[in-house]
């Protein structure tokens, strides 16, 4: 299963004329195929703490879950948003999963039953959503401007907190929740706190010149990743700002891209940034080094994720609007693959290895 190449997409213009892109294989790196994929852009993965679950969510509206065993990968369920689906995170039991989108809706999902309820309310696209199991609580960030808090009892929010703009991109470990908004500002907030001080912890703009597109907590949680559409990533302690660094990345030597997705190795501390530029890349901070660079898919790789063991990557690869609603065409390839990790990939290395330039 794990290896062996899967040539779901063959040579393009199978119907010729109408403009449709010559298609390439994504698969380079012949990882193992997701099968029955959304039939529009995918938006977000995410892994279940508990199992080899993983969900992701799509501009088509939907919601799948699959799981993988050591023979194959196989859907679990789906469920669908009355429009496209921006989120989706699971409960530390597995047993659940949350998701948010553009119907400015929160729902939830109980995987044994398949029971499905709504269960929290914006007034505008739900761009994040996390289980928050300490607080027994869902945190959602809106295009609003607000973070909300909700309990899954009651249809208002336990919780409002005003954003100073739009929310692009949050993750929480709790008790450290961080969102980036619009116009570079970031957020940080202490979970055990909030209730006596709804203020944030820190507050600032990130050290990046362009639009935030990604941020992910340190697994130890004393600080934060944030990358952005300029295609470079810094690097932020909480308490120790003198260890700040940014690196570029996701670049070539003519053509700049976003990154879109980091995502920490849950146990190493290593981490991984999925570009527009069609790769992906492990990253060690502490020795600021890059680990291992993968080939390209030939398309952007809009969401990467590693499961709770470490020992597998999800990514994903389709458009990622970039370009523009003009330059997404149907045959375009929308494909998870997940990759089984070499531990000599993700493990920092004393010494050697390739220095990242500022």
């Amino acid at each position: 299963m794990f290896g062996a190449p899967q040539p779901a997409f063959g040579g393009g213009g199978l119907f010729g004329g109408g403009g449709a892109p010559q298609i390439q294989n994504p698969n380079t790196n012949n990882d193992a195929q997701v099968p029955e994929m959304p039939s529009d852009g995918i938006s977000c993965l995410s892994w279940s703490a508990s199992s080899n679950i993983f969900a992701c969510g799509s501009w088509d509206k939907s919601v799948r879950i699959w799981e993988v065993t050591p023979q194959n990968i196989a859907p679990r369920m789906a469920y669908n948003h009355d429009a496209p689906v921006l989120c989706c995170g699971f409960s530390r039991d597995g047993q659940r999963i949350v998701s948010g989108g553009c119907d400015n809706k929160v729902k939830m999902k109980m995987l044994a039953t398949q029971q499905e309820q709504q269960i929290g309310q914006h007034d505008a696209p739900v761009k994040e959503v996390f289980f928050i199991d300490d607080m027994n609580m869902v945190v959602s960030g809106s295009w609003d401007k607000t973070l909300r808090f909700w309990n899954m009892q009651q249809p208002n929010p336990v919780a409002t907190l005003q954003l100073p703009e739009r929310c692009y991109a949050m993750d929480v470990k709790y008790p450290l929740l961080v969102v980036a908004c619009a116009d570079r500002h970031v957020l940080v907030y202490n979970l055990q706190t909030l209730q006596q001080n709804p203020q944030p912890y820190k507050q600032g703009q990130t050290a990046l010149k362009m639009q935030t597109r990604a941020i992910s907590c340190f697994p130890d949680k004393s600080g934060y990743a944030v990358g952005s559409i300029e295609g470079r990533c810094s690097i932020v302690y909480i308490e120790n700002q003198s260890k700040n660094f940014a690196f570029k990345c996701h670049r070539t030597n003519t053509d700049i891209y976003a990154v879109n997705s980091i995502d920490f190795h849950p146990t190493l501390g290593t981490f991984a940034t999925s570009g527009g530029d069609g790769t992906f890349i492990f990253w060690d901070k502490e020795n600021r080094q890059r680990l291992k660079a993968f080939n390209s898919c030939n398309y952007p790789v809009v969401a990467g994720k590693f499961n709770a063991p470490g020992d597998l990557f999800a990514y994903a690869v389709s458009y990622d609007w970039s370009k523009g609603h003009e330059h997404n065409h149907p045959s375009l390839p929308k494909a998870v693959f997940v990759k089984r990790v070499d531990p000599a990939d993700v493990t920092p290395k004393q010494g050697g290895g390739t220095r990242t330039k500022r």
